[in-house]
């Protein structure tokens, strides 16, 4: 059976029914699996059972359930209460021949964790980052991250594509979904961040987010080639500066800073980057490229 293909026979329980667990268990519904769900509130699973999904009336009952086994609740704490209950409540070979995949979000300290405590278990483990908001888990734009055992990825492959097609390996440290998950997000982030500040800065003299927004546009049309660019100099410890230095750049910042405060803004976000420059230039980067800052990030 090709790898793009779901495995409608393949039973799996989904434990957690916040808003991404949720459509988790809708999405592997609508590609034809039997699911059996749990939440801590019965009552989260109602639309779900209605669907055609079993509920379970406790988590260990869940597990024992399915083949596959995947957790995504708000954070480790309680994922690791939910998953050492079902595991010492009962029959002690509740887990045998199962696979767990979590998708709970966190750091990559605690998956590994995670993973030391599956393999305490003879369990087999997949840690995931679901990297798109819940409306696409499901369509041809879902993407999950997964790291972990690489012979659990392989047999279950088909049927995590019911959360999208786009569902890389990263590698056999179960940490790396994380490390992935957070490098993306960081972006994420800040990026959002600076495109706020800068709808505040032209909103300051009456331009509109909507009017600005085409011109925001054309930043974003040429980040490609400048993210491969820089990703090769950080990659190969060298931050050129012929087509624009630190120091140039740093004059830029401060004539927004200069700008926001006069028109009252908050300037935290610009300061921290006006910070991050300062301190690069003055351990003798003024004449190299942006990149350079990379060498203050790792070593503050």
């Amino acid at each position: 059976m090709p790898a793009s293909s779901h495995r409608p026979d393949t039973s799996v329980t989904v434990l957690g029914l916040g808003a991404m667990g949720t459509a988790l268990a809708d999405a592997l519904l609508s590609a034809g699996h039997p699911v059996t769900v749990w939440n801590r509130s019965p009552a989260r699973a109602d639309d779900l059972v209605a669907r055609g999904a079993v509920r379970a009336d406790s988590a260990a009952r869940a597990v024992a359930a399915s083949a596959l086994v995947i957790v995504c609740v708000t954070d480790y704490d309680i994922a690791n209460t939910i998953l050492t209950a079902a595991s010492t409540t009962g029959d002690a070979d509740r887990w045998a021949g199962r696979t767990l995949v979590n998708l709970t979000s966190d750091t990559p300290e605690r998956a590994r964790e995670a993973a030391a405590w599956a393999a305490k278990r003879d369990i087999a483990y997949l840690d995931g980052a679901v990297m798109v908001p819940t409306s696409l888990v499901g369509t041809t734009n879902g993407l999950v991250l997964y790291s972990g055992s690489r012979a659990a990825f392989e047999a279950h492959e088909a049927t995590l594509r019911a959360f999208g097609p786009n569902t890389p390996f990263l590698g056999e440290d179960h940490g790396l979904a994380a490390v992935y998950d957070l490098g993306m997000l960081d972006f994420f982030y800040t990026a959002m961040a600076g495109l706020t500040h800068a709808f505040g800065l032209v909103g300051a003299d009456g331009v509109s987010a909507r009017e600005f927004l085409p011109f925001a546009d054309i930043i974003f049309g040429i980040l490609p080639n400048i993210t491969t660019g820089m990703a090769a100099a950080i990659d190969a410890g060298t931050h050129p500066g012929d087509q624009g230095n630190l120091t140039m750049e740093a004059a830029g910042i401060d004539h927004i800073l200069t700008a926001a405060k006069t028109r009252g803004l908050d300037v935290g976000v610009l300061e921290a980057v006006r910070h991050l420059t300062t301190r690069t230039i003055a351990r003798g980067h003024g004449t190299n490229g942006f990149t350079a800052t990379i060498e203050t990030i790792r070593n503050p």
